[in-house]
């Protein structure tokens, strides 16, 4: 895995930001989060004025070869059937991405499909799907690299084009084993508390799914050992999408943009890379907590506040780009609202 060089935000303009933000006609602190996510994003920006230009969401697909062990209750086929239905503008994630002005890229990293003769996904693929981590890693370490260079690249990309915000969403069956598994390795909390119902598993279906990713752990501690090295543990266990997301959550943050954290799964390619790198978290906006059982528990591990509960569990990224709208209205707070002193207000404070 190539080296990435993130810093913490720079604090040296904390102070000003808080002058401004307190010299705004409003209450001292009124705003709330709004106020929050002002000095955080102007601290990213290392600006008292800082912009939400072009907008970036990337979709990445790819599916896991767990999937064979019946662990999602829906088959393998859904990933290329809607990836193939982005193309055509039917998903959710285009629906909020029209809406809020993103732009859209649809990226094959590793889908048990042949594109080729499909217009609008962007060939990166690895591989067709991952292999069955029951029984062996899901990538081999040049896979691995392959998938985080990917991820870096497509940040590459959208940066060239003067992108300042990025947001990132995920299309892969099963994935949220491995993300139950990188929750249980990472943040210390029985397993059975880090599997939920997914796309829809009841009682019996999530029992399955305990014990075949009881019985892969297993396995991955009695071949490698403690203490485990978070590299390990993601290349083990984790899906070629999942992977390119935690390389351009690190990109990003290498480049100063703001990140926007969706669901379940993009919080545990957060808390991954995060593990790899502690200051990936300062370019982080956690937006959305959803249904998925231990979603909150893995906020709770990262310290992170998210700004929406709105009971989604559609991944793609949809929670980020409803959230969008909120981060908008702490940029426009800092760059539209008078101070006291052009209002002609008197500060009483």
């Amino acid at each position: 895995m190539r080296a990435f060089d993130i810093h913490p935000t720079e604090k040296s303009l904390q102070a000003a930001i808080l002058e401004k933000i307190d010299n705004l006609n409003k209450p001292k602190g009124s705003l709330g989060r709004l106020e929050e996510l002002a000095m955080q994003v102007c601290l990213i920006q290392q600006t008292l004025t800082p912009s939400l230009d072009h907008p970036c969401h990337l979709l990445l697909g790819g599916d896991h070869g767990i999937e064979r062990e019946g662990v999602s209750v829906s088959p393998r086929e859904i990933t290329w059937q809607q990836m193939i239905n982005f193309t055509r503008g039917g998903g959710g994630v285009n629906m909020f991405c029209r809406q809020h002005g993103f732009k859209l890229r649809i990226v094959d990293v590793g889908v048990d499909y042949d594109f080729s003769a499909i217009e609008g996904i962007i060939d990166r693929k690895i591989a067709r799907g991952t292999k069955n981590f029951l029984y062996e890693p899901a990538m081999s370490e040049d896979e691995f690299n392959q998938a985080i260079q990917i991820g870096s690249d497509l940040v590459d990309d959208c940066y060239a084009e003067g992108c300042r915000i990025l947001s990132i969403g995920e299309m892969g069956i099963a994935n949220t084993s491995p993300s139950s598994i990188w929750m249980h390795l990472f943040g210390n909390i029985p397993l059975k508390d880090c599997i939920g119902a997914g796309a829809g598993l009841n009682n019996d279906g999530i029992r399955h799914k305990y014990e075949v990713l009881a019985k892969a752990i297993d396995k991955f501690n009695g071949s490698n050992g403690q203490p485990i090295k978070p590299i390990i543990a993601l290349r083990y266990f984790g899906g070629f999408e999942m992977i390119a997301a935690i390389g351009a959550m690190l990109r990003a943050a290498e480049l100063h943009l703001i990140v926007l954290i969706d669901g379940f799964i993009m919080t545990a390619c957060a808390l991954a890379a995060i593990q790899l790198y502690p200051a990936s978290q300062d370019y982080m906006i956690f937006t959305h907590c959803g249904d998925e059982s231990g979603h909150q528990k893995m906020l709770d591990i990262i310290g992170a506040k998210p700004l929406l509960y709105l009971g989604l569990r559609l991944g793609e990224g949809t929670g980020a780009l409803c959230a969008f709208p909120i981060i908008d209205s702490a940029v426009r707070m800092m760059n539209e609202m008078n101070n006291f002193q052009k209002a002609k207000i008197t500060k009483y404070f």
